[in-house]
């Protein structure tokens, strides 16, 4: 029998020939029945390879050693001049040579500012353009410790600001201590600082309700005011109220100086009220410094003296009250008020020093070259720690000639110009 005719796409064995196999077909509504499918490209094209750039040559990879040296290549030159120097051992060489000059032109150096830096800066900016209001001479120390200050505290995080510190001062006979924190600390600069604030006029940080009384009783009122530790919120207002006191100082004029500050059981000149409080600053800054293991540097030379110098002047005054209180011993000559007296002569040594002649017997007497009994001489540094009460009089290393017991009143008297 004769089978059905066989198409020649069939994919079946011709006669004579090989079985083909069809190739794929389209959905029978995408067939177009008067036209065949067609084939498939055997290749896609080609796209022609990019040719490669030649390598720099020697010339141009030597120039390039400099901007090498100094990082300023970029990725791909700094791979090229790479693969140069492990083949050319004269670049290698000048390569060399150039990586230590840069060495020598960028020394490794603390990212910290240095102290006097914004001091500088300021000298020079005023020496071109002196300030229309400018900050009286006296305030000057206070403007710039509270800047310091103001400066360590600026990274502190919340860890640092409830970092323990303990505040040190001499009363009576013996040392002192109080444990606080860094933000403790500055509340308490706070609200001494107040003691200014009021005299002149502004608002008292402890408010309406500030007790009165010196420098302790209103510091243990503001750290028993709340039942939270002090935070870093404290920072802000301290800043501002220290702004406040030298804007308000510059304005006022130059009788302003001679304004009474009440500390309580005692009174100060506002000029030197304002030391009082750049020394107290800088201690405390010490202090905090210390608390958090960091360098702290002293103030300059021109402001340590100033401080020293409102130190030296109240020591006849120390002494007399001790006297008093029978802490010291007894005046051995009264005179009058003005007449020359028994004297000490007293020598700071280093940044800020110089010689001071201490009336011993009474603050009225005038100090006499002629009647001098006794000499001290200190270390500035130092005696700002006595005076501070961070060493006790003891412990103070003291180059003394002449009467003990005058020396002896002295130093003791210096260290109880401290308090908390």
């Amino acid at each position: 029998m004769n089978g059905p005719a066989q198409s020649p796409d069939d994919g079946y064995e011709r006669p004579g020939g090989q079985a083909r196999i069809p190739g794929p077909r389209g959905a029978a509504d995408d067939l177009d029945p008067g036209h065949a499918p067609q084939p498939l490209p055997s290749s896609l094209p080609q796209t022609p390879p990019v040719p490669a750039s030649p390598p720099p040559s020697h010339a141009v990879l030597k120039s390039l050693l400099g901007a090498w040296a100094l990082a300023a290549c970029s990725a791909e030159e700094t791979r090229a001049v790479e693969d140069h120097l492990t083949e050319c051992a004269p670049c290698a060489e000048e390569a060399l040579r150039l990586r230590d000059a840069v060495g020598l032109l960028h020394p490794e150096e603390t990212l910290d500012l240095k102290p006097l830096l914004r001091s500088r800066v300021l000298e020079d900016c005023l020496g071109k353009r002196p300030a229309r209001i400018p900050v009286p001479a006296w305030a000057s120390p206070y403007d710039t410790e509270t800047a310091r200050l103001d400066a360590l505290l600026q990274d502190f995080g919340d860890s640092e600001w409830h970092t323990p510190v303990r505040l040190k001062w001499f009363e009576e006979e013996r040392r002192r201590s109080q444990r606080t924190t860094v933000a403790g600390v500055i509340g308490h600069l706070l609200t001494v600082d107040g003691l200014i604030a009021t005299a002149l006029g502004l608002d008292d940080p402890l408010g309406s309700h500030a007790p009165p009384g010196g420098p302790t009783v209103r510091t243990e009122y503001f750290w028993g005011a709340s039942s939270y530790p002090t935070t870093r919120q404290v920072r802000e207002p301290w800043r501002e109220q220290g702004h406040t006191l030298v804007r308000t100082v510059s304005f006022a004029g130059r009788g302003v100086a001679e304004l009474a500050v009440d500390y309580g059981g005692f009174a100060l000149p506002l000029g030197d009220a304002f030391l009082e409080r750049a020394f107290e600053c800088w201690v405390h800054a010490w202090d905090i410094a210390d608390a958090v293991d960091y360098p702290y540097e002293p103030p300059s030379g021109p402001h340590l003296h100033r401080m020293i110098d409102l130190a030296a002047r109240l020591l006849p005054g120390a002494l007399a009250q001790r006297r008093r209180a029978g802490l010291a011993a007894p005046a051995r000559g009264l005179v009058a008020a003005g007449a020359p007296g028994r004297t000490l002569h007293l020598e700071i040594e280093g940044a800020g020093g110089g010689g001071w002649d201490i009336a011993l017997d009474s603050p009225g007497a005038k100090p006499s070259v002629e009647r001098t009994v006794a000499e001290i001489a200190l270390d500035g540094i130092e005696f700002c720690q006595l005076a501070a009460g961070h060493i006790s009089p003891e412990d103070a290393a003291v180059g003394q000639h002449g009467d003990r017991e005058a020396i002896r009143d002295v130093l003791f008297a210096a260290a109880s110009l401290s308090r908390l």
